[in-house]
């Protein structure tokens, strides 16, 4: 019973945290705050698949929030290339590369 009501006590905090990070990237000013706080939703995410796999005795659900984790932070990053060079693959060189 107790289990229970630490389970749905953290994952109600997990999930206010989730919508607040929401709102944040609806209302960040620049692009960058957005990524921040999509990444900030998947690393929460990934808490609550390790916050639920320790309440139901199921280690396993580790090696799925690692794999999300990863998945999550090569998503940010490809992201923020794709914002700072407008490209995900190889360009052409720009007149201000040849400088």
């Amino acid at each position: 019973m107790m289990v229970s009501f630490w389970l749905g006590l953290c994952l109600a905090c997990l999930t206010i945290s989730i919508i607040l990070a929401i709102f944040r990237g609806a209302l960040g000013p620049s692009p960058f705050d957005r990524v921040l706080a999509v990444n900030t939703v998947g690393t929460l995410v990934v808490l609550s698949i390790c916050v639920y796999g320790f309440f139901d005795g199921r280690p396993e659900f580790l090696d799925i929030a690692v794999l999300y984790a990863l998945i999550n932070f090569i998503g940010t990053i490809v992201v923020l290339k794709f914002f700072r060079h407008g490209t995900l693959g190889d360009h052409v060189a720009s007149s201000k590369e040849d400088e």
